[in-house]
């Protein structure tokens, strides 16, 4: 059995998420070695915990050390494509959270950025950067891995497999990930998010239909790309007054809390992409696919294969319902096997295969190079109210 040694960058939630996967994953060893943060202190309960043998605020420190194969970033975003580069140019594999880069701003901008940088300026700093990055990553001879987790879920991997197996040509599709605003109390600035709904969680589905229309496209032997893109945003959130915000946590300073993007790709058909801060109920996350000959609905969360009904929330205070639904009274869908339906189980399991035997992740850097494109295509249409065309 191969062992694979692995380094985490970043010590937040999406490190939990990772190092959580990494336990459950088989047929191969997973060495965490080494978690670097800003702040040591704080992960060395996390480090403990998930039995990582050392904490460093040094990520110059993981590169030069030998033992390590794969550094997996799990940093705020505007360190991901940074990172991601120096580590490959070191002789490292990748796994790269999303969203691959965004525009975090430059020392010149007024701020703040998301009300007075034109989109027009965005989309052309962030389309060079990930043009040349992906050429770096392409001419290297290591891997990148993006941590896409849609792709990873059992009915979006099950659908691929109905896509396949059929040859269907999949009309439209509709995906959408919503909530009632982030927890994160830097989520409503653009400098520190490259932007809001979108890019936070829209990202999600936005990557779930691209992936899927390729798999569509090699099914039937075809090439299929994105040619346009037509998006509206807004800030609703602004709208409320205090009193009737109460219930959302969205606190978005120059970035959206909703957005409705609409891709046109070169065989003429379309997709659409809901994102947005002001649903309550807990996080909402599916695509539904609309073929020449037959119907897929992915279902990710709220699943309904257990449901709870309770008159108070005595002795629950320690128990996971679900992610953005703080009350546990009344009827309610509990997340069962949440990290597995919503793909993080699956995910790291391919990575720690790929990075051991060399084989390509289903999710890699043209998946992560597209994404990134249509995102700022989107907030190009939104701000100019126009189609942006490929």
């Amino acid at each position: 059995m191969k062992t694979v040694t692995i380094a985490l960058i970043g010590g937040g939630y999406a490190a939990f998420l990772h190092a959580n996967g990494y336990a459950k994953v088989h047929g191969v060893r997973v060495r965490l070695k080494t978690i670097v943060d800003i702040d040591v202190e704080k992960v060395q309960e996390f480090a403990k915990k998930y039995g990582i043998e050392q904490v460093t605020a040094n990520f110059d420190e993981v590169l030069q050390d030998d033992e390590i194969d794969v550094i997996d970033i799990v940093t705020p975003p505007h360190l991901h494509i940074k990172f991601a580069l120096k580590a490959l140019k070191a002789g490292k594999h990748v796994i790269c959270e999303k969203p691959l880069t965004g525009y975090f701003g430059e020392a010149d901008d007024e701020k703040p950025i998301g009300m007075k940088v034109s989109k027009a300026k965005m989309y052309e700093t962030v389309l060079k950067e990930i043009e040349e990055a992906r050429e770096i990553v392409k001419s290297s001879n290591r891997m990148f891995m993006y941590a896409e987790n849609y792709i990873y879920c059992p009915s979006i991997v099950k659908a691929a497999e109905i896509i396949r197996s059929k040859k269907s040509k999949l009309l439209f599709m509709k995906g959408e990930e919503s909530l009632r605003g982030s927890s994160s109390p830097v989520a409503g600035m653009w400098e520190k998010t490259g932007g809001g709904s979108l890019i936070r969680m829209g990202c999600h589905p936005l990557s779930g239909v691209l992936w899927l229309k390729q798999v569509e496209a090699q099914a039937r032997n075809e090439e299929i790309s994105v040619t346009s893109v037509t998006a509206d945003m807004g800030n609703i959130g602004k709208t409320l007054t205090a009193h009737e915000k109460r219930h959302l946590t969205s606190n978005p300073i120059d970035v959206e809390d909703f957005s409705n993007v609409t891709i046109t790709f070169s065989d003429g058909t379309k997709a659409v992409v809901m994102a947005s801060d002001n649903v309550l109920g807990g996080v909402k996350n599916y695509v539904e696919i609309y073929a020449n000959d037959g119907a897929i609905m992915c279902n990710i969360t709220p699943a309904d294969n257990l449901k709870t009904y309770f008159l108070d929330q005595d002795g629950l205070d320690d128990v996971y319902f679900s992610e953005m639904q703080p009350e546990k009274t009344g009827w309610n869908p509990v997340f069962v096997a949440d990290e597995i339906l919503r793909g993080y189980t699956f995910e790291l399991q391919e990575f720690a295969e790929c990075a051991a035997y060399g084989r390509k992740p289903l999710s890699d850097i043209d998946l992560a190079y597209e994404t990134t494109k249509v995102i700022y295509a989107a907030y190009l249409s939104a701000s100019e109210g126009r189609k942006v065309t490929f």
